[in-house]
């Protein structure tokens, strides 16, 4: 069926793709990843509205595309809105996104907010600024999307992202945590979804880069070499170069996670354990979840 989906070039945002088999492919398994991590995780609440956050970034325009693929033919049944957030670093191409979504046809609203200055004014020279802006930019897009009657903030972190950040937590935050694929913001307010959840970085850069997309660079506020998730990225590359599969085994296993084989005592009731029952985890009465 999703071979008949996708036989037509009809939206604007695919128009001028390869005709190739290996494109095709590479399309129908963007689509299929992205409807399977929506489904799995109950994304979709009919006639809601979800602000799509568009860095210019690939992952960010792979997003865009396949959520605009799947609403055209009627099979993701909610409005959607993109969004970027112009951040007032150096040398920033702020044209680029609204002529882009224009041309395409893709309703849109663009925020300037100057959280650069305020980064650079809290942050000494040298210090890594990524998190800050981080928590700067996620402030804004909560206020548009109440602002837009937006239920959902939609991110562009794909599955090497979440894998990235498990290590980052392991490594450097002494927790066993990740990016879920879907949350509700502190407030209680907005869903935040992540439907390239299932998605391999490598498939958005061969598909931005197929669809030649206007890519506006990451590291536009200076490049921060020798940062943790760098290191934690050449490490998952070490492993998969070595070992092909590596990181869609491990993403796995933040899927398959067994409570009583790890030790938080507020996820098992370790101490609860007796002679007698299952000695195996999934014994429901020894199982305690956290309020």
């Amino acid at each position: 069926m999703l071979d008949d989906e996708l036989s037509d070039d009809i939206h604007p945002l695919f128009h001028g793709a390869p005709k190739s088999t290996e494109f095709r492919k590479l399309r129908k398994r963007l689509v299929q990843n992205v409807r399977e991590a929506i489904e799995t995780y109950g994304m979709v609440r009919p006639g809601d509205r979800w602000l799509v956050c568009l860095s210019g970034g690939k992952d960010s325009y792979t997003l865009l595309a396949v959520l605009t693929e799947l609403k055209w033919r009627g099979l993701l049944p909610v409005d959607l809105l993109a969004c970027n957030l112009d951040q007032g670093q150096p040398g920033f191409p702020a044209t680029v996104l609204p002529e882009f979504l224009t041309r395409m046809g893709v309703p849109h609203r663009i925020e300037y907010q100057d959280t650069y200055s305020v980064v650079t004014s809290k942050i000494a020279p040298g210090g890594t600024m990524c998190s800050l802006c981080s928590r700067l930019r996620r402030g804004n897009l909560y206020r548009i999307a109440r602002e837009e009657g937006c239920s959902t903030v939609v991110l562009g972190h794909h599955r090497d992202d979440i894998l990235e950040t498990f290590f980052m937590n392991l490594f450097h935050g002494g927790r066993l945590a990740s990016m879920p694929p879907r949350l509700v913001n502190e407030e209680g307010d907005l869903f935040l979804a992540r439907p390239l959840a299932f998605v391999p970085e490598v498939d958005c850069d061969r598909f931005a880069r197929a669809m030649n997309y206007p890519i506006i660079p990451c590291d536009l506020c200076g490049s921060q070499e020798g940062l943790q998730r760098a290191q934690v990225k050449k490490l998952l590359d070490d492993w998969e170069t070595r070992s092909p599969g590596r990181r869609q085994v491990m993403f796995r296993a933040l899927m398959n996670v067994r409570p009583s084989h790890l030790a938080d005592p507020a996820l098992f009731d370790f101490a609860a354990l007796a002679l007698g029952l299952p000695g195996d985890t999934e014994n429901p009465k020894q199982l305690r979840l956290p309020d």
